[in-house]
C-alpha cells in the first residue's frame, strides 16, 4: 500500500521543519521525514545550538578573567565537563522536544526514518524499527542539509582525528589540539576547547581567518584570538597524519614546502561541508547534481521536476540555517500557487567567536570585484562610550555605500554582540535605505547600536564622536 500526502518534506532541520510548519499553517496535509526522533537537524542536535551553549559557558570563563582589570577578582574557576555537557544537552532537548510538540499540534505526520525516491511522486521510507512504507506525494521538498567535508590526508581513518559532530559532543578536553581550518566552525569550537584548557593550534591554507570576510573585519578577530591560541599558522596545510601512541602526528607544510611535525592529542578537521544527497535515490528520478554536488534549482527553488523542490545546504552556499528557513517559505509559497522568488539582497553571516564578526549585503571585496563606485566608512569602537564602558573597544562598524545614490550596499561589524547588531544592517540593505535614513534614525545612548548611526553620519562628515572632513557633494 502507498500512503498519500499533499506535501512530503525530507529532512527536518531549520529548512525542513520551517517548510513543514509553514505549509501546515497554510492548510496542506504534510508528512515530515527525518532520522532523528524530533525535528531539529544538524543545527539543533550537532551544530549551531550546542556550540552556542558551549560558547556561552566559555564567555563566562573569559569575562571572569577579564574582570581583574576592572577591580574584581574571582577564585580560579573549576570546570566540570559533565555538567557543561549536561547544560548543552538540556538546551538541545528543550528545543527539539518543543519542535516535536509543535509538529503534533500542527497535525503533521512525522516519520523517523530515511526516505529515497522510487519515482517522481513516490518515496520509500525505511523506518527506525526497520519496517518500510511507500508514500506518494503531490509535491516534495528536499531539505537534507550537509555533512563535514573529508579531504586528503584525512580520508583514511585515523584515531584521534575528529570532525564537528564528535567535537560538539565534548568527549574530553585534550591537552593539545590541532584545528584544521580557520572558518566559522573551526574558530568557534577551537575557542571552546581553548577556554576549557586545551592548547590550541590553528592551521589554515589561506592567509587569514574567515577567508570569506573582508580583511579588516577578520584581522580584528585574528588579533584578539591569537592572544588565546598557542599558534596560528597561515598558508600552511596538513600534508600527513598518522597515529603515534595515544595521539596523532601531523606533518605541517608551509607554502614554500618547509615541513614540520608535531604530535597532538586530537586533530579537529573543519575544512567545510558538502551537501548530503547520498541515499536519496535521485538517480531514480533523473535529478543530476552540479559540479560541486548541489541540487540545481530555479529562483523559486524548483528542481527540473515541477513537483520537486530543494532548499538549504543541498542547493548551495551560503550554508546557513536562516537562509534555509527563508528558502522554505519561498518553496511553500510556490507550491501553493504564489509567484515567489528567492532573491535576498542581504543574507547575514555571523561568527560567534570573541569578538563576534558579522556582515551582510555586498562586502568590500565584492564591491571591488564588481567595479562598483562605492565608499567605505568605518566607525571604530574606540569612539563608542558603550564599548569603552564594557572594556571592549577593539570593535568596528563598517558601511559600504554607493557614492551616487548614497544607498547602503553592505554592512560589516566586528565586536561583542555583532551578531545581534547586524539585523539593522540587513534591514537597511534589504529595504534600499540611504545612509541619511540610518543617520536620521534616533538610536538609544549609550549603546553599541549607535555605531551604525555614527558610521552613517561619518559618511556626511558630521559624526559627533569622530572627526572627518565633509564630503564634496
Amino acid at each position: 500500500m502507498t500512503t498519500k500526502t499533499q506535501l512530503l518534506v525530507i529532512g527536518a532541520g531549520p529548512g525542513g521543519y520551517a517548510a513543514a510548519f509553514y505549509a501546515a499553517d497554510k492548510g496542506l496535509n504534510v508528512t515530515l521525514i527525518d532520522k532523528s526522533p524530533n525535528p531539529g537537524g544538524t543545527c539543533l542536535y550537532r551544530g549551531c545550538i550546542p556550540s552556542k551553549a558551549y560558547l556561552h559557558v566559555t564567555k563566562i570563563l573569559s569575562e571572569a578573567k577579564e574582570a581583574e582589570k576592572f577591580g574584581v577578582t574571582f577564585e580560579e574557576p573549576k570546570i566540570d565537563i559533565e555538567k557543561i555537557r549536561a547544560f548543552k544537552d538540556s538546551v538541545v532537548t528543550k528545543l527539539t522536544k518543543g519542535l516535536g510538540q509543535l509538529t503534533k499540534a500542527r497535525k503533521i505526520n512525522y516519520i523517523q526514518g530515511e526516505a529515497s525516491f522510487v519515482d517522481k511522486n513516490t518515496v520509500k521510507v525505511v523506518k527506525e524499527d526497520g519496517s518500510e512504507e511507500n508514500i506518494g506525494f503531490d509535491n516534495a521538498i528536499i531539505a537534507t542539509g550537509s555533512r563535514p567535508m573529508v579531504v586528503s590526508p584525512f580520508d583514511q581513518k585515523t584515531k584521534g582525528v575528529i570532525y564537528s559532530c564528535k567535537a560538539i559532543a565534548l568527549p574530553d578536553v585534550p591537552k593539545k589540539m590541532l584545528v584544521v581550518g580557520a572558518g566559522y566552525i573551526g574558530l568557534e569550537l577551537g575557542s571552546v576547547y581553548q577556554a576549557l584548557g586545551s592548547e590550541v593550534t590553528v592551521v589554515e591554507m589561506m592567509d587569514s581567518v574567515i577567508p570569506g570576510a573582508d580583511r579588516d573585519l577578520a584581522q580584528v578577530l585574528q588579533r584578539q584570538i591569537k592572544k588565546k591560541f598557542k599558534n596560528m599558522l597561515f598558508k600552511t596545510k596538513v600534508a600527513e597524519v598518522k597515529e603515534e601512541g595515544d595521539g596523532v602526528k601531523a606533518v605541517l607544510e608551509k607554502e614554500d614546502g618547509t615541513k614540520t611535525e608535531e604530535v597532538y592529542d586530537k586533530v579537529f578537521v573543519s575544512v567545510g561541508r558538502r551537501p548530503y544527497t547520498e541515499g536519496l535515490g535521485l538517480e531514480n528520478i533523473g535529478v543530476k547534481l552540479d559540479a560541486k554536488g548541489f541540487i540545481p534549482t530555479t529562483s523559486s527553488l524548483m528542481t527540473h521536476h515541477s513537483s520537486l523542490y530543494a532548499i538549504g545546504d543541498v542547493v548551495g552556499n551560503p550554508m546557513l540555517a536562516h537562509k534555509a528557513s527563508h528558502e522554505a517559505r519561498v518553496a511553500v509559497d510556490n507550491i501553493m500557487g504564489e509567484d515567489s522568488k528567492f532573491a535576498p539582497k542581504a543574507i547575514p553571516a555571523v561568527i560567534f567567536t570573541d569578538p563576534e564578526v558579522a556582515w551582510c549585503g555586498v562586502t568590500e571585496n565584492e564591491a571591488k570585484e564588481k567595479g562598483l563606485d562605492f565608499e567605505v566608512v568605518k566607525f571604530p569602537w574606540l569612539a563608542s562610550g558603550r564599548a569603552l564602558s564594557l572594556g571592549r573597544t577593539e570593535g568596528m562598524t563598517k558601511l559600504i555605500i554607493d557614492k551616487s545614490s548614497e544607498k547602503i550596499l553592505g554592512v560589516g561589524i566586528v565586536g561583542v554582540h555583532a551578531g545581534d547588531l547586524i539585523s539593522e544592517g540587513v534591514l537597511a540593505v534589504e529595504m534600499g535605505l540611504k545612509a541619511s535614513d540610518l543617520a536620521k534614525c534616533i538610536h538609544p545612548h549609550p549603546t553599541l547600536s549607535e555605531t551604525l548611526m555614527e558610521a552613517a553620519d561619518l559618511f556626511y562628515g558630521h559624526c559627533a564622536h569622530l572627526f572627518k572632513p565633509k564630503r564634496n557633494v
